[in-house]
């Protein structure tokens, strides 16, 4: 068996092997061609790595800067995979070292990795090269097959309406998600929105994230923008959603708009024919998750965050 890593040329046809494999090893948390070059434009900078035998791609891995955190952060996330046939060959641990490398050129220590708690394998894979958990995110899905739209109920002197709506107060809705994303828990390093065009990007005009669906929570009093939700499309769905974000401005927590935040976004599915909505929030996220547990959300396996030191390509005994 004749092994290759190489970089993967992101602007032409190893686009589409990376989709591929990536779907093949993680069909829960797929990607598409649209949702990389949206990710390509939006945060310039990653780096791809094809794994091949015998000339077949069989793995792929990417690494880049996590953009919620400042340029100065001493790691970088990134991503392996390989194709199960392939795998306990050594491509896992020669993807690793080419990601390390490539964070290594940025002067970065440390690498963050996503692997999800149903997958021992990986946990096993990471676990021996030093990862250790350093977030996890309890997730959870809601069968919205048969079920009725629920009323929003909003608290006295709310307004709920849409983005799409009135588009104009978007930057109402960067406010509160300046507030939103520094009290996210989670981690060791607070995350933050970005300047207000980052956060249009990321949050906002992102492909799969729907105007109509982006529901504002409005005091009536003021007509300032207090609280928000929207969803995301999964990648190559269109029956199925993420909750992409909820948030509610820090002086009107407390007093259930999450939930009815939460609801609209709910009811708005529903009638658009989805099926399924999924959602995760930090173990440490107490308030969001018995909202979701209120709304019926039933669980699913964990998202880890693992972090570990770059890899040399030696393993330790």
């Amino acid at each position: 068996m004749t092994a290759e890593i190489r970089v993967a040329d992101r602007g032409g046809a190893d686009l589409e092997l990376i989709v591929s494999i990536n779907n093949a090893v993680t069909p829960d948390d797929p990607t598409s061609l649209d949702e990389l070059r949206w990710s390509d434009a939006t945060y310039p900078g990653g780096t791809s790595f094809i794994a091949e035998t015998d000339g077949r791609p069989v793995g792929v891995a990417t690494t880049g800067r996590i953009y919620v955190y400042p340029p100065e952060f001493d790691a970088y996330w990134a991503t392996i995979k390989v194709l199960p046939e392939a795998r306990r060959q050594g491509l896992g641990g020669a993807l690793l070292l080419a990601v390390s490398e490539r964070a290594g050129v940025a002067d970065k220590v440390a690498l963050h990795i996503p692997v999800a708690s149903d997958r021992p394998e990986s946990l096993d894979f990471f676990g021996h090269r030093g990862f250790v958990e350093y977030e996890r995110a309890k997730m959870v899905g809601l069968d919205l097959s048969g079920r009725s739209a629920p009323a929003i109920d909003p608290p006295d002197g709310i307004a709920i309406t849409s983005l799409a709506a009135l588009p104009e107060l978007v930057d109402g809705v960067y406010a509160v998600a300046l507030e939103a994303y520094a009290d996210v828990p989670g981690g060791e390093e607070p995350i933050a929105a970005g300047d207000l065009a980052e956060f249009r990007a990321r949050d906002v005009e992102r492909p799969g994230i729907p105007a109509d669906g982006f529901m504002l929570a409005l005091d009536q009093a003021t007509g300032r923008v207090v609280g928000f939700a929207s969803l995301m499309f999964i990648a190559g769905q269109q029956k199925q959603a993420w909750h992409d974000m909820t948030a509610v401005a820090r002086d009107w927590r407390g007093r259930g708009l999450a939930g009815a935040l939460k609801r609209a976004t709910i009811t708005w599915a529903i009638v658009n024919g989805l099926e399924e909505l999924k959602t995760g929030n930090d173990v440490d996220n107490a308030p969001m998750r018995a909202v979701n547990a209120r709304l019926g959300y039933q669980p699913l396996p964990d998202e880890l965050v693992l972090r570990g030191p770059l890899f040399s390509g030696i393993m330790e005994s």
